[in-house]
């Protein structure tokens, strides 16, 4: 009989009907792609139904970033107490393979592809080590097999249809496990497997989950130039700098970018992303560039960095009012494990705790520098319920010439959980026992 191997994305919060709408995990589809015969593969996501505890399986799969490790160490103490071993992975797990083995039998540090044959091969000669270690990469081809999404079957997600072309970063930011953990270079696949991988979709979108998918033009160029050739659609994650090429931006949109998500992270001082990345256009001007291209814009800024007071919040909605790009999206600073970041309130003794399902980018988990905790949670959550009121979501629409309808229905999926959040977050920071100074 063959083993069995169980995967599990650990769940945090019950989503209801908004979980039709999410992605499913691509890393346990490529931990999948690395499972040799003649292991059976089963995945559970808990977004959509139960794991089956008991001793059905004969070794388990956890995947945990941050903000799912408590629910991971869970999971992962049930089937270890029913004699079922665990090996736990993920970067949550990288970071903190000390902590990870207080709960599994085995912690995958890095990439897992490299490391998994040789793992279940130990496992089924009785041999299992505590850690497996990928080594972290230094060339910039990306070589990994092709995800294996047959695992899905019976879900229901916004699309399946998901792709990772590259992964790496050179940007290095303090808040980021990217580089540290995954190169600090572009590493991209062959454009051509790529290729070949989307000409096998029955649908037409397409969701590339790269970091930076348009970070080395160079190298995404014949990627998108194959892709003019499709008739696809498709979004990513990228940054604003893509846009200092007109005629990059020109075969981005022929290709068939209907959305792009990037990150502005403050819209002043040296957290700005353009700060870093060293462009000669302001904000503003990319931004418009990209809309006049008929390309969603979400935009992800950060509240909460040590040179940001109580100014921040009204700054950063006058620079929302003006660049209005399609979907603005605020987060709370959040110090994740394994950053720069986090080893600097560590030592200045800044966090509040390492309760790490609220390391969630929606509570404030450390002391600010300039306001305090409840200065911070309630300026974010005011920005939010000002950027989407009825008035601001009209006043981008109309301010984006393309894509209006898809613009309205992507402005009001996401005012929901707005609405929402004053109701079911706000005494979250009341458990922290700071008071606004």
């Amino acid at each position: 009989m063959a083993p069995r191997l169980l995967l599990i994305y650990p769940a945090t919060h019950k989503l209801g009907w908004v979980r039709n709408f999410q992605l499913p995990s691509h890393s346990l589809q490529q931990v999948a792609a690395a499972v040799p015969p003649p292991w059976e593969i089963t995945m559970v996501d808990e977004i959509h139904g139960q794991v089956p505890f008991g001793r059905e399986f004969d070794l388990v799969g956890i995947t945990a970033m941050t903000h799912q490790a408590t629910r991971a160490y869970e999971i992962a103490d049930r089937f270890r107490a029913e004699g079922v071993a665990v090996i736990l992975g993920g970067i949550h797990p990288t970071v903190l393979p000390e902590e990870a083995l207080g709960h599994a039998d085995a912690v995958v540090i890095g990439e897992a592809e490299p490391v998994m044959g040789r793992l279940l091969s130990d496992f089924l000669a009785g041999r299992l080590e505590r850690i497996y270690r990928a080594p972290i990469p230094e060339d910039d081809l990306l070589i990994v097999p092709r995800p294996r999404r047959e695992i899905l079957a019976g879900k229901r997600y916004l699309t399946t249809q998901t792709v990772q072309a590259s992964r790496g970063c050179p940007y290095d930011c303090s808040f980021c496990t990217v580089t540290p953990y995954f190169g600090n270079r572009f590493r991209y696949r062959d454009p051509t497997d790529i290729l070949d991988e989307i000409r096998s979709f029955p649908r037409k979108l397409v969701v590339f989950l790269d970091d930076n998918l348009l970070g080395d033009p160079v190298r995404v160029r014949p990627l998108l130039e194959g892709m003019c050739e499709l008739g696809i659609r498709w979004g990513s994650q990228t940054n604003l700098r893509f846009a200092e090429d007109p005629e990059l931006l020109k075969l981005v949109a022929r290709s068939g970018c209907i959305g792009l998500f990037v990150g502005i992270e403050s819209v002043v001082g040296v957290n700005s992303r353009l700060a870093k990345s060293g462009t000669r256009y302001p904000q503003s001007e990319l931004m418009k560039r990209i809309r006049d291209a008929g390309i969603i814009l979400e935009t992800s800024i950060i509240f909460g960095f040590d040179d940001h007071d109580e100014s921040i919040f009204e700054k950063t909605l006058r620079f929302v009012e003006d660049c209005s790009p399609s979907v603005p999206t605020f987060h709370i600073l959040t110090p994740y494990p394994g950053t720069a970041l986090f080893r600097q309130f560590e030592e200045e003794g800044r966090l509040l705790h390492r309760e790490w399902n609220r390391y969630n980018h929606a509570e404030v988990v450390y002391r600010p520098k300039l306001m305090s905790a409840q200065q911070l949670y309630r300026g974010w959550l005011e920005a939010r319920r000002e950027a989407f009121s009825w008035s601001s979501i009209f006043s981008r629409v109309a301010k984006n010439p393309g894509r209006r309808f898809t613009n309205l229905i992507y402005n009001i999926l996401r005012k929901g959980p707005n609405d929402h959040l004053e109701d079911e977050a706000a005494p979250s920071v009341t458990k922290m026992g700071e008071t606004d100074q």
